[in-house]
């Protein structure tokens, strides 16, 4: 993994905007992985003020967002098409048909996973997908004890992760406990990933994620098997990482390679 610390989660939001930024440039007709939560909200907003001060267009771009609550409806203010619509999606150039999200109002949810499996390689595949993490370690909603080898499927939130995503919902609101996701199989079959994770209450996860055993207690340590991974984190979420000189150090080094010789894209 490439460790990039920030000062901030303002200075986290800029550089992954820079890094899909510059993927759109070297393929603009990528096709990207997104992610639902708080944490990639500030990125999506700069990815706006790119596109709206001309410098970035997604007409090319086809995405896939990791998972969708099952029984809501795509309209449904909480649903993630919802979230993606208001975000990103109707604020810049994309096609709305190329973008996707599990259906989780389907009349059976059951069938959703294998079918976007099935677009998602009809589509190429995918060449950069953006994640975030739990404070449990689940990336998408792939909860602790998920297999290592998973693809997408339906998924039971645990009560952490219910309780995080209340937030979201008003006193009394049907909240789903059940979700459609990509399974960490299909995540690990991206070209590229891009990691989130701002604050204090992410640390414990992050530093499981990236000097922890790989191990599906914690499925974003899956990520360690995955050759280019890139992770983007503040001072709050690198808080309990006990090797952040090496990343320092490491993060100089291939600085100075990319200023020699260009990324090696």
């Amino acid at each position: 993994m490439e460790i990039i610390i920030h000062a901030d989660a303002t200075q986290v939001a800029t550089r992954a905007a820079d890094f899909i930024t510059a993927q759109l440039g070297h393929k603009p007709d990528s096709v990207l992985g997104l992610a639902t939560g708080s944490t990639p909200v500030a990125t999506y907003a700069d990815l706006v003020r790119r596109h709206q001060a001309g410098s970035l267009s997604f007409a090319q771009v086809t995405t896939f967002n990791l998972d969708e609550y099952v029984g809501l409806p795509p309209d449904h203010p909480q649903s993630y098409r919802s979230f993606m619509n208001k975000n990103l999606f109707d604020q810049v150039d994309i096609d709305l048909s190329r973008t996707h999200v599990p259906d989780g109002n389907a009349e059976n949810p059951v069938e959703v996973g294998p079918a976007y499996e099935a677009t998602i390689d009809a589509a190429g595949g995918i060449d950069l997908q953006v994640l975030g993490i739990g404070t449990n370690g689940h990336i998408a909603f792939n909860e602790p004890t998920s297999s290592l080898g998973s693809r997408t499927r339906i998924k039971t939130l645990t009560e952490q992760t219910f309780k995080d995503n209340s937030r979201s919902f008003e006193a009394g609101e049907f909240q789903p406990r059940l979700a459609i996701t990509m399974g960490i199989q299909t995540i690990l079959e991206a070209r590229r990933i891009l990691l989130l994770a701002t604050g204090a209450s992410k640390a414990q996860a992050v530093v499981d994620m990236v000097e922890g055993a790989i191990t599906a207690s914690c499925p974003a340590s899956a990520l360690q098997m995955h050759e280019k991974t890139t992770v983007i984190i503040d001072e709050a979420a690198a808080s309990k990482l006990t090797l952040r000189p090496y990343y320092t150090w490491v993060l100089d080094q291939q600085d100075q390679i990319r200023d020699t010789f260009g990324n090696p894209w």
